[in-house]
Parts: C-alpha cells; structure tokens; sequence
C-alpha cells in the first residue's frame, strides 16, 4: 500500500490517477481548492481517501495540507504536483496579473508542496516526488508562452531538484503529457484579450489544433502506477506517443543551430 499526496484532484489527470490509487488498494490525500467536488470518491473509498481543499499558492495553506496528511496517514510515498492551468494568449496580449497568477500556480504552487513534502520524505528515507509538466515544458508554441515559461522552469527547478534528493534515496519525475482531454483548456483555462494583428498566428493553431483529437486521459492510469511502483524511476516520462516527434524535432532544431553559429559563439 502506498500513500499518496496529489494536488489538482478533483479533475483531469489528478482524477484519474487518484481513482486509480485507490482502485488498488492505496491511500490518497486529495487536495482541490473545492474538496466537495471528492464527495463521490469519499463515499465509496472512506479512510483511504483523505480530501483536502488547497490552494496550492498559498504557502501556508501548503505545508498545512501536507501536515494534515502525512499525520492522518503517518507516512507520504508518493508526491504528485498536478494542480495548474492552461494560459492562452499571445506574449504581448498577456496581462501582469495574469502572468503572474501563471507562475504563482503552475511553479511556485509546485515549490510550496515539493518544499512542504522534503521534511516527511528525508524523514522516512524514501519517497517519489511526481512533477506533472508537459510537451510544452520541452517546446513552447504561439500563444502559450506564458504557460510554457511556467513548465519550463518548472523542469528547470525539478532536474535540480532530482540531483539535490537522489543521495537521500528521494527519486523525481517529470511527467510530460500530450493533449489529453482534460479541463486544460476549458473552463479551468484563462484567456487573454487577443489582439487582431496576432489573428494569422491564432488561425494557423487552430488549424493544426483541429487535425488531432485530445485522449481519454483516464489510459494515463497504467503508465503512471507503473512509474511510482519503480526502484529506480526515469527522471523524464512522456504520456502518449505525440510528444516524441515534438521533442525529436525541438532538439534536432536547436543542435543544428548551435553548431550552424559555432564559430561566432566562440568569438565571445
């Protein structure tokens, strides 16, 4: 039996993997900013499912949530960070406040719970700390440039993260969905006031948004109890096979620039 603290629980992926921890037997401390949304799975699982409401930018909210399982359930195996949002609009469309509230949930509401966890975790001795990123923590593309810069420090701060635990016998994943049909970009999604002149890059998105139909997010489960049951965990772990050719091609993109600019680099 693993015990498992996952924020973002009452929709989307957090759903889907809290159901399926508790499909098999394990505990899970379920946090979403409106824990009667758990009612259901409350009902039907009792004692191993712990709701907690949570907003995951506020820091003391945090490690009070994290306090509150890790006493109820005396232990935290598995630590997922799933709680965020989707972003949409161009650089210049992209309000402050908006930006903010961005980075304030997508990377600092992941700060506050990986930050609040470490204590129980070096504690024990062991544990799994699961960071939900994306395809587009690795490439970023028009109109979410804010969501990406999110993702991307996000990684940046959990492969630090990963070499900092790994000598305490902590372990760290990134999980790098595809889309999936999850509430991403639906009513949980902010959008900023778009600007005509951005309407050509906005109408050539949705014409390749169109050719793709977003997964069932609920076959996420298998990959996902497979990883966290691992001696030694992968740090990166894509979800799907259609983030492959977006990595494959951002990466071939960027080694071909850097060398094509080689001589003028080493100028400097």
């Amino acid at each position: 039996m693993k015990t498992w603290f996952i924020t973002g629980a009452s929709r989307g992926f957090g759903q889907v993997w809290t159901t399926a921890a508790l499909d098999r037997g394990d505990r899970v401390a379920a946090t979403a900013r409106n824990p009667e949304a758990l009612a259901g799975l409350k009902e039907k699982y009792g004692d191993r499912l712990l709701p907690i409401g949570l907003d995951v930018t506020d820091r003391a909210n945090v490690f009070a949530a994290v306090n509150e399982a890790a006493t109820t359930f005396g232990r935290l195996d598995v630590v997922v960070n799933n709680a965020g949002y989707g972003l949409f609009g161009m650089v210049e469309e992209t309000t402050e406040a908006q930006a903010r509230a961005q980075i304030d949930t997508n990377l600092f509401g992941a700060l506050w719970v990986t930050q609040a966890a470490l204590p129980v975790l070096r504690a024990q001795g062991s544990g799994h700390i699961v960071q939900v990123s994306s395809i587009g923590g690795i490439a970023a593309f028009p109109g979410l440039g804010l969501y990406n810069a999110s993702k991307w420090a996000l990684e940046g701060m959990s492969e630090a993260l990963a070499q900092e635990v790994k000598p305490l016998s902590l372990r760290v994943t990134i999980v790098e969905p595809g889309p999936y049909g999850t509430d991403w970009s639906g009513d949980s999604a902010v959008r900023a006031t778009p600007l005509d002149a951005y309407e050509p890059v906005r109408e050539a998105r949705r014409a390749g948004a169109s050719a793709r139909a977003p997964r069932d997010p609920s076959v996420t489960a298998h990959a996902l109890l497979t990883l966290v049951d691992l001696d030694e965990p992968p740090l990166r772990l894509f979800l799907g096979e259609y983030p492959y050719a977006i990595a494959e091609s951002a990466y071939r993109q960027r080694q071909e620039t850097w060398q094509q600019w080689r001589d003028l680099a080493e100028t400097a």
